[in-house]
């Protein structure tokens, strides 16, 4: 019957293989030939995950060598797909005009028990060692991973929201667009508190404001070196 099935996927008739197989699966469920076609049925059926999952395990558990070698054409089958439907995603987001000009991505802090499975979706996505992308997902705070097209960074960026990794992409423009004023110190802290400060011309000034303005502060220590000078006096 496997005989059947090589036929049936070399004339591309899956709905005969998928019937095939069904039966084979009862039959013999640990049958490496088996679990090949089901992960190339998977394949063919736009299953990509699954697919995948199929031939790694293959990989590591079987030793017939001509299954190991077609587990091994269809992940590189599985990954020369993924790459030109990313460049042409990329291309079409590329020529988008909201999508204009450089950005960055910016990767969000995910959960200690969440960061494993992230990492491997992160690695796999990126092209990076798994080892690597679980040193590069921050724990606390955001973590700017990459700069690049807009284009380019937003369809990088909807992939990692689809595996769960937390992550958000901005334009340069917009970064720009913010107005930054260097505080020199506070002139008043009550009722209403006032800072004298230096614009982006560094031009003096002075800003009030209220307290309820205030979303986001950052919190930090100078360090304090401390010098004990000890003379000692010889008496003669």
């Amino acid at each position: 019957m496997l005989n059947q099935v090589a036929a049936a996927f070399d004339r591309q008739d899956y709905k005969t293989a998928a019937q095939l197989l069904k039966q084979l699966r009862q039959q013999s469920p640990d049958n490496v030939w088996v679990q090949l076609y089901i992960g190339r049925l998977q394949e063919v059926s736009g299953k990509e995950e699954a697919a995948n999952a199929i031939y790694r395990r293959l990989l590591q558990e079987t030793t017939n060598a001509k299954v190991m070698a077609q587990a091994r054409e269809g992940l590189q089958r599985l990954e020369a797909a993924a790459k030109a439907q990313r460049q042409a995603a990329i291309a079409q987001a590329t020529a988008d005009p909201a999508n204009a000009g450089q950005g960055f991505l910016i990767l969000e802090p995910i959960a200690p028990e969440a960061k494993i499975t992230a990492a491997q979706n992160f690695a796999r996505i990126m092209k990076l060692d798994a080892y690597a992308a679980r040193l590069l997902l921050p724990s606390r705070g955001w973590r700017l991973y990459r700069t690049g097209e807009m284009g380019e960074l937003q369809i990088y960026g909807q992939e990692l929201q689809q595996a769960n990794i937390p992550v958000f992409w901005v334009a340069m423009s917009a970064i720009q667009q913010i107005r930054v004023f260097r505080v020199q110190h506070f002139q008043a802290a009550s009722p209403q508190p006032t800072v004298v400060c230096k614009n982006e011309l560094d031009q003096p000034g002075s800003i009030t404001f209220h307290w309820s303005e205030v979303s986001h502060r950052v919190e930090g220590l100078l360090p304090i070196l401390k010098m004990w000078w000890i003379w000692m006096f010889a008496t003669g």
